[in-house]
C-alpha cells in the first residue's frame, strides 16, 4: 500500500479556482469587515458587495484554509439533527423556519455556482444517508417520517436497493435526498471569493487580525501593521479562530475528521461504485463518509485526527473500510490524505452571536458547513449592511458557552480511535 501523502489534500491538488485575495498594505475605512475566508465569510463578502457596501475580508492564511477547504464536499439540506429535535430546541415556529431555510440552502449553493461559473465539480445527484447496522435502519426510518412531514422529498431504500445504488457491501438501507449534491469544497470557497472580488469586495490574505476593539462609533481591527475601521463586523472563523480572545470568539467542541483519496479508479471498478454519483455518509457513532470525485477517485472519511497520536489507527481503519465496502477497490493505494476540524456545539445547532453594536459571529455548523455557511454568511451580511435582522435564519444570542470542551474533544477522539481499532464491524 502506498503511504498517504502527509497533508496532501485532494481538493487543493485539483482546485482550479483563484480567490483573488491580495496583500493588505494600507489603512482602510469600510462598511463591513469580515474576519475569516471560508464559506461564511466569502458568502457574506459577495452578498455585501452585491448590496453596494464597501467590504474588507481578512483571512489569516489562504482563502479556504480551514474547514471549508478540508471537508467532504457534501452539499446537504438541513442539519445533522432531525426536524423534531430542532423544533424542540428552538421552539416550533423558529425550528420550522430554520428547517425550511436550510431545506432550500443547496439550491442557493448550486445557483451561486451556476451564476458565477464556479469551477468546483458540481454534481446535484443527491445524497444517501446509509444504515451501517439494523439500529441505523431504525434511525433512518425515524428521520424519514420527520423529514417527509416537514416537506423533505426523502425516499427510503432497502438493503438491496442501497447495494445497487452504492455498490457497497454490508449496508442495511439508506435515505435518498435529491436536494443535495457534491462539490470540490475548496474550489467552491475560492470561487465565492473570486465572485466577491468581481462584485467589488476586497479580500486580503494572509492578513491575521492581531487586535480588535470598539472605538467610539466603529470597530477597529489591526492586521499586517495596518488598521481597518468599519461600521459593521462579522467574525466568520468557525473552528479555525486564532489568537483573538473575547466575547466574539466562537465557543465549540473541536472535532476532527480525516479523509483519504485513491487515484482515479480503473473503469471496471469505478462503474460499480456509486454509478449515480451520490455522496454518502452512514449512521455509525464514528461516522464514515464515501463518494467519488469527477475523475473517479474514491474518497473515504471518518471521525478522528490522522495527524494525532491515533493517526495510524484511523488510517488503518480507512483502508479496512474500503476493503469492506468496496472489495474490488480494496488494494487501490491512497494518493491523498488530509484532515480538518469541525466546530461542534452541544445541541448540534449553529450559533449567531451578537457581541456588540453591528457585530455578529457565526459558527458551529457541526459538520454541515457548505450550505448553512453559505446561507448564514449572506444573511448576516444583509442584516449588518441593511439592518434587516428579520432575514437571519435564526435569532442571535448574546452569549454562548461550551462546558468542558477540551475534555469532550478528547473523549470524541479517544472513542473514535477505540472504535476504529476494533475494525469496520464494530462501527
Amino acid at each position: 500500500m502506498a503511504r498517504p501523502m502527509a497533508g496532501s489534500s485532494l481538493w487543493s491538488a485539483t482546485c482550479r479556482e483563484e480567490a483573488g485575495a491580495i496583500a493588505l498594505d494600507r489603512d482602510l475605512d469600510v462598511d463591513l469587515a469580515i474576519v475569516g475566508g471560508g464559506f461564511t465569510g466569502c458568502s457574506a463578502a459577495l452578498e455585501a458587495a452585491r448590496l453596494g457596501a464597501s467590504v474588507a475580508l481578512l483571512e489569516a492564511h489562504d482563502i479556504g484554509h480551514g474547514g471549508s477547504g478540508r471537508n467532504v464536499g457534501l452539499v446537504n439540506a438541513g442539519l445533522w439533527l432531525p426536524p423534531d429535535d430542532i423544533a424542540a430546541a428552538l421552539g416550533q415556529e423558529a425550528g420550522e423556519r430554520l428547517v425550511a431555510t436550510l431545506s432550500e440552502a443547496p439550491s442557493r449553493v448550486f445557483d451561486l455556482i451556476e451564476r458565477h461559473a464556479i469551477d468546483c465539480e458540481p454534481r446535484r445527484a443527491g445524497t444517501l444517508h446509509c444504515a451501517h447496522a439494523p439500529s441505523g435502519a431504525r434511525d433512518l426510518e425515524n428521520r424519514f417520517r420527520q423529514g417527509n412531514r416537514s416537506g423533505a422529498p426523502l425516499t427510503r431504500l432497502n438493503a438491496d436497493e442501497t447495494r445497487a445504488r452504492t455498490g457497497a457491501k454490508g449496508l442495511h438501507g439508506a435515505l435518498f435526498d435529491p436536494r443535495a449534491g457534491t462539490i470540490n469544497p475548496l474550489a467552491y470557497c475560492r470561487g465565492l471569493a473570486r465572485a466577491a472580488c468581481e462584485a467589488g469586495a476586497r479580500l486580503f490574505a494572509p492578513a491575521p487580525v492581531t487586535r480588535l476593539e470598539r472605538q467610539s462609533d466603529c470597530w477597529v481591527l489591526s492586521a499586517n501593521g495596518q488598521t481597518v475601521r468599519t461600521n459593521a463586523l462579522l467574525i466568520a472563523t468557525n473552528a479555525y479562530h486564532e489568537g483573538l480572545e473575547g466575547p466574539h470568539a466562537p465557543r465549540f467542541v473541536p472535532f476532527s475528521f480525516s479523509q483519504y483519496a485513491t487515484g482515479p479508479l480503473p473503469d471496471a471498478v469505478r462503474s460499480d461504485i456509486l454509478p449515480g454519483g451520490e455522496g454518502c455518509w452512514d449512521t455509525a457513532t464514528a461516522m464514515t463518509s464515501f463518494r467519488l470525485d469527477a475523475e473517479g477517485r474514491l474518497i473515504v472519511g471518518s471521525v478522528g485526527n490522522r495527524e494525532g497520536v491515533s493517526g495510524r489507527i484511523h488510517t488503518s481503519h480507512a483502508r479496512r473500510m474500503v476493503r469492506s465496502l468496496f472489495p474490488a477497490a480494496g488494494e487501490e493505494p491512497f494518493r491523498h490524505a488530509w484532515h480538518g476540524t469541525i466546530a461542534m456545539t452541544g445541541d448540534h445547532l449553529p450559533k449567531l452571536l451578537a457581541f456588540g453594536p453591528n457585530a455578529l459571529t457565526s459558527f458551529g455548523y457541526s459538520g454541515r458547513g457548505i450550505a448553512p455557511g453559505t446561507v448564514f454568511g449572506a444573511a448576516a451580511a444583509r442584516a449588518l449592511v441593511t439592518g434587516d435582522v428579520d432575514s437571519l435564519p435564526m435569532r442571535p444570542v448574546t452569549a454562548h458557552a461550551e462546558r468542558f470542551a477540551r475534555t469532550r474533544a478528547f473523549t470524541c477522539e479517544f472513542g473514535a480511535a477505540l472504535i476504529h481499532a476494533c475494525g469496520p464491524g464494530s462501527r
